[in-house]
Formats: C-alpha cells, structure tokens, sequence
C-alpha cells in the first residue's frame, strides 16, 4: 500500500480586519488557497482562524519561516491583532476524519452538497452534488463558497459556456454542469486540488475537463466566468479573468474580504467591468460584474 503522505498544518488566529493580509501571506505556501474559521458569535479580538497546509517536503522548514517572518512583518501595519502561527502535522487519514466530523449535507440555493460518505434523502427541487474534496478546499460549507452557489442557482445557465478559475474540490463547476452549462472547464494551480476535483466530476456524472493553471492558462471565452478566489490573488489576475470573458458575459468573484471590497472593485474598473450585484455575508463579499 501506499504510504499516507503527512502533511503540516499552519494555523493563524486574527482580528477580522486583518483576515485578508493573513489569508494573502498564507496563499503563498499552501496547496491550494486557504480556509477560515470563523466565530460562531463575533467577539472581537483574534476571533477568526486562517488555516493552510503544506505537504512535507524539503522546502517546508524554509516556507513556514518564510510565513513567520511575514506575519511579524505585518504587525507593522496597525492591523487588527495578530496571534502565533501554530504548526501541526497531520495525515491525510486526519484531513478525511476532520471533514466526516464538519461535513454534513447542507442546502445552498438550488443545491444539496452532500459527502460521499454520507446518505440524505434530495428534496424533489434540489440538485444533488455528492463530493469527497480530499485534500482540496470547497465543501460549501464556507460562506463564499455559499454565495457562488446561491449566484448560480439564479442566473440562467442552460447550454451556456462555464470557466470555474481556482476550482478546489470542483464544487461550483460541477453546480454549474448540473443546472445545464455546456460546456464547462475548470482549473487550478494546485495539482492536488485537480486530481480532486477530477475525482467529483466523475463522482457526480458529469463531463467536466480539469486542467493544472489559472484563468490565463485557458484558450477562449466564456460566457459566464466564477472565481471564488482571495481578493490579493483576483485582484492581480482580473486582467486574465477579464480576457476570458465573452462580450456579453458575466463574471462571479468571491472571497473579497470587506476592507480589500474597494480594492478589487478598481481592478475589475480598470479593465472595463462593473459591479451589476453585490451580496455580503459573515463580512465576505461576491460580485456579479459585467461590461
């Protein structure tokens, strides 16, 4: 059998005004984006969790002082406060059993997000999607996560062109396959987060080719395009998110923290979209923008 890779998990509590910087520092090392926890009942203080993994290799001593140093960088900016990064190792066995644990069916919009170990009778008017996201983020149980679904559960998508930049576990391409988008493309810059998303395509019977890169990676254009992405890394690729929409197209981001929401609306700005529709939730921020 094959040996379970280990895996070290970086752990950062933070104020929410500076989730956004964390999340930014932490998108450098990890694997695939970042996760946050956040307070069942607001307190204030370091009341949020941003969490990253890194599989251990011989770069890894390198890239968590590489996090140290920044975050100790970052108290210079007179941010919310800041607590210790905490490092643990864990396997993906632990990964597995920490999602069976937190992961339960959960209704978003038109769509049931199930795991695949588990059974749930579907509403008659629900759109099953049945996922194991591995080692890859995007269960729907995150709010950004939520606000792309709730986008693509309103927007007309019947035989429309699909791209899902920064696909994770593949959740929002597959939600976009089964309300009728054809044809639907989906990528990633982590080759774990492909081979996942890979995996719950086929889970869920639907034909929906995954590729390793981002938006610049991919030929043509799309008519609606969705990146449920930090805002540091949508603000510097909106230029490639732009490009690979069609002329009438629309364009869903998500994970805008609420301090960074100025900011990446002046990046979309610059390259001709703007904001048709905004919803806020838990303090994250989704777009629809278009020309």
């Amino acid at each position: 059998m094959t040996q379970a890779r280990r895996w070290l998990e970086l752990r950062v509590p933070a104020h929410a005004e500076a989730v956004e910087a964390v999340c930014e520092i932490l998108t450098r090392v990890g694997h695939q984006g970042v996760a946050v926890d956040l307070p069942v009942e607001p307190r204030g203080g370091t009341d949020h969790t941003v969490k990253a993994y890194l599989l251990e290799d011989g770069e890894v001593v390198a890239k968590v002082n590489d996090v140290r140093d920044a975050l100790g960088h970052l108290q210079a900016f007179g941010l919310g406060p800041i607590g210790e990064l905490a490092v643990s190792q864990i396997t993906e066995e632990d990964w597995l059993e920490s999602w069976k644990a937190q992961f339960i069916p959960l209704r978003v919009g038109r769509f049931l997000v199930r795991p695949s170990w588990s059974e749930s009778g579907i509403p008659d008017d629900a759109i099953e999607i049945v996922l194991d996201p591995g080692m890859a983020f995007g269960t729907g149980l995150h709010p950004t996560t939520q606000q792309c679904l709730v986008a693509l559960s309103a927007i007309p998508l019947e035989a429309r062109s699909v791209l899902d930049v920064g696909t994770g576990s593949g959740i929002l391409a597959i939600a976009a396959a089964k309300r009728g988008a054809s044809p639907v493309v989906a990528v990633d810059m982590d080759d774990l987060a492909v081979d996942a998303a890979r995996e719950n395509t086929t889970r869920n019977g639907v034909a929906i080719p995954v590729g390793l890169g981002s938006a610049a990676d991919v030929p043509g254009r799309f008519e609606v395009v969705v990146a449920n992405i930090v805002a540091p890394v949508l603000q510097r690729i909106a230029s490639d998110l732009v490009a690979r929409l069609a002329p009438n197209g629309l364009l869903i981001v998500a994970g805008i923290s609420l301090p960074n929401e100025e900011a990446t609306r002046r990046a979309f700005a610059a390259s001709g979209l703007r904001a048709l529709d905004r919803n806020l939730r838990d303090d994250w921020v989704a777009l629809a923008l278009s020309r």
